[in-house]
C-alpha cells in the first residue's frame, strides 16, 4: 500500500507541475507563442519532468519489490528462495514459486498412489491371513462340537488343520524374507554350481505339485553343465517360485513348463516358459508387486502367499541382476534373467 500511495503523490506533483506550466504558458503565450525557444523549453520541461517521474517511480517499484521478496521469503521453504533472497526479483521467485508447487502436486499424486497401493496391500495381507485362521477356526469348532468322536471326521479335519497351519508358516515366512531383503538384511553366500543340475532338482521337488496338475517340466539346454557364481539357496528359491507359479497357471491339456539355458559370454541366461492362461499387457507391470494378483479368484483357490514373484525380483536385485516378463494373454508367459558365469 505504500507504494501506491507513493505513486498517487508522485502522479501528483507531475500534474500539479504540468497545471503551472500550462498557467504560464497561458500568460506568456502573447509574447513568447511565436518564438521557437519558448516551445523548445516548454518540451524540454515536460520532458525532464517524465524522466525525473518515470526514475522516481522505478526506484520506488524496485525498493518495495525488494521489501516484499525478503517478506515473502522469510515464511516459504528454503527450496524456494535458496540462500540468494536478498538478490532474487519478484520475477525469479514466482518462477521458482511456480517449479516448487509443480513438484509439490507431483509428490502428492505419488502419495496418493502410494497410499492406494498400501491399501491393497494391507487388503491383501489380511485376506492371505484370514483364509487359513478361518480354516483353522472352523474345524477346531466342529472337533469341539463333537466331531472329535468320528474317526473318519478328526483325522480328515486334523489333516486339514495341518495344511492350514503350514500354509500359515510359509505367509509369516515369505512376509519375513521379502521385509529382510527389502531391508537389506540378508547376505548372499556365493558359491559355485551347476546351474543344471540344481533345475533337475527343482523339477524333483515339484514333480508331485506338476504331475497333479497334468504338466510336464522339461529343461533345455546346449551344455550339459553350466557352472555359475551366485547364492544356491536363493536361486533354488528363485526357480521353485517362477516353476511352481507357472504350474498353478498352465492349461489342463498339454501343459509343459520349459526352462532354457544358454551362454552369452561371462553370463548365463535362464528363461522361464509357459503355456499357460498367460498376463494381460496392463496388467504386466505390476506383477511384481507384493501380493498383487493376475487372477483373484483362481489364485486363492490354489493358495500360495502372493508374494512368489516378489521375492524372485528382490533375489535377483540383490544379485545385481533383473528379471523380465513376457506374456501373450492366453498363450503363455516367459521370465528371463541373467547370473554371473562362473570363470
Amino acid at each position: 500500500m505504500k507504494f501506491y500511495r507513493l505513486t498517487f503523490v508522485s502522479s501528483c506533483l507531475l500534474t500539479l507541475v504540468m497545471l503551472i506550466l500550462v498557467i504560464v504558458f497561458d500568460s506568456l503565450k502573447d509574447i513568447y507563442y511565436n518564438t521557437s525557444q519558448f516551445k523548445i523549453g516548454f518540451f524540454l520541461c515536460v520532458f525532464l519532468m517524465f524522466i525525473i517521474n518515470y526514475v522516481v517511480l522505478e526506484l520506488l517499484f524496485n525498493y518495495y519489490a525488494k521489501k516484499q521478496v525478503r517478506k515473502i521469503s522469510k515464511i516459504l521453504p528454503e527450496e524456494i528462495v535458496y540462500s540468494d533472497q536478498n538478490n532474487i526479483t519478484l520475477k525469479e521467485l514466482g518462477e521458482r514459486f511456480s517449479d516448487f508447487n509443480q513438484q509439490q502436486v507431483t509428490e502428492m499424486d505419488m502419495m496418493k498412489e502410494m497410499e492406494s497401493y498400501r491399501k491393497e496391500y494391507i487388503g491383501n495381507v489380511s485376506h492371505e491371513l484370514k483364509t487359513p485362521l478361518f480354516s483353522i477356526q472352523g474345524y477346531v469348532e466342529t472337533l469341539v462340537d463333537g466331531g472329535v468322536d468320528n474317526m473318519m471326521i478328526r483325522d480328515k479335519y486334523l489333516e486339514r488343520i495341518g495344511f492350514s497351519v503350514e500354509r500359515l508358516i510359509a505367509i509369516v515366512n515369505d512376509l519375513d524374507m521379502i521385509n529382510r531383503l527389502e531391508a537389506g538384511e540378508i547376505n548372499l553366500n556365493v558359491s559355485k554350481f551347476d546351474v543344471n543340475i540344481l533345475i533337475k532338482e527343482v523339477f524333483d521337488l515339484l514333480d508331485l505339485e506338476a504331475e497333479k496338475n497334468n504338466t510336464a517340466l522339461q529343461l533345455q539346454t546346449l551344455h550339459s553343465q553350466i557352472f555359475v557364481d551366485a547364492d544356491k539357496q536363493k536361486i533354488s528359491q528363485v526357480f521353485i517360485n517362477l516353476i511352481s507359479n507357472a504350474i498353478h497357471y498352465a492349461n489342463r491339456q498339454e501343459a509343459r513348463v520349459v526352462v532354457k539355458t544358454s551362454v552369452l559370454r561371462n553370463k548365463v541366461l535362464i528363461e522361464v516358459i509357459d503355456n499357460g492362461m498367460g498376463i494381460k499387457a496392463e496388467l504386466l507391470p505390476r506383477i511384481f508387486e507384493r501380493f498383487y494378483r493376475v487372477e483373484t479368484s483362481r489364485s486363492r483357490r490354489q493358495g500360495g502367499s502372493g508374494l512368489g514373484l516378489a521375492i524372485v525380483k528382490h533375489i535377483l536385485e540383490a544379485h545385481n541382476e533383473n528379471i523380465t516378463a513376457e506374456s501373450v494373454y492366453l498363450e503363455g508367459t516367459k521370465f528371463s534373467f541373467m547370473l554371473d558365469k562362473s570363470k
